[in-house]
This record gives C-alpha cells, sequence and structure tokens, in this order.
C-alpha cells in the first residue's frame, strides 16, 4: 500500500474488477506490529531483501499505458502509428521517447479513444 492509503490495480479493460475479503475494520483495529506480523507470516508475500530490491527494474511508462489499454505491441504501434521496432526499444528501456514522442504518448494516455479517432482519420 502507498503512502496515500490506496492500493492501485491494474484491469483489463473489460475484465472484471478483483473483489477483495478484506476486513477493514478489523484491520483498522490491529496495531501496526500485528500487522506487519500478519503480512509476514504470509508465506506467498515475503519482503525481498536489500540486494533483490536493487536489482529490480521499474516498468517503462509506455508498457504500462500500453497494458492498461490492454492493448499488444502490434496494435498500439498499429493504432498509433509507431514502428513496433521503436516500441520495443522504449519498452525494455534500450532508448527513451523524444520530446514528440512523449506529447503523443501524453496525449494517447490521456484520451486513448480520441487519439485512435486522430489517427484513423488521418490514415483514410
Amino acid at each position: 500500500m502507498s503512502k496515500t492509503g490506496i492500493t492501485r490495480v491494474t484491469v483489463k479493460p473489460g475484465d472484471p474488477r478483483p473483489t477483495g475479503g478484506t476486513e477493514w475494520v478489523r484491520l483498522d483495529a490491529m496495531a501496526d506490529e500485528e500487522v506487519v506480523a500478519a503480512a509476514q507470516s504470509d508465506p506467498d508475500a515475503q519482503p525481498l531483501a536489500p540486494e533483490q530490491l536493487a536489482t529490480m527494474r521499474r516498468v517503462s511508462r509506455v508498457k504500462l499505458l500500453r497494458q492498461r489499454l490492454g492493448m499488444t505491441q502490434a496494435e498500439f504501434a498499429e493504432a498509433f502509428h509507431l514502428p513496433i521496432t521503436t516500441l520495443r526499444d522504449w519498452e525494455q528501456r534500450r532508448s527513451t521517447p523524444d520530446a514528440p514522442a512523449r506529447a503523443l504518448l501524453l496525449a494517447i494516455e490521456r484520451d486513448p479513444e480520441a487519439m485512435r479517432r486522430l489517427l484513423a482519420d488521418r490514415a483514410a
């Protein structure tokens, strides 16, 4: 959970939202030490060692955007008129988008359907 108390869950378009069985009243009644102990007792959610954390890399924002839209690399590249090799390089952090590409990605992030329509009109 983040410092703001909000946990972000990524759901692909069309997928049902996850349902949780969190008993918030019970959790709120627990002391911080009890919450930590309960979390550490979960074998599927063990904390990573500092050495493990040091080797981890963030997922690129381009990849997160594409996944949030529920698109494959080929679909995203075709829909937004990007070379698929460029998209792959951005996602694998071999290169970074330049200023015009960042502006396009921001516009896609803010209103993907409008960008699809605008770019589809261009192809016609």
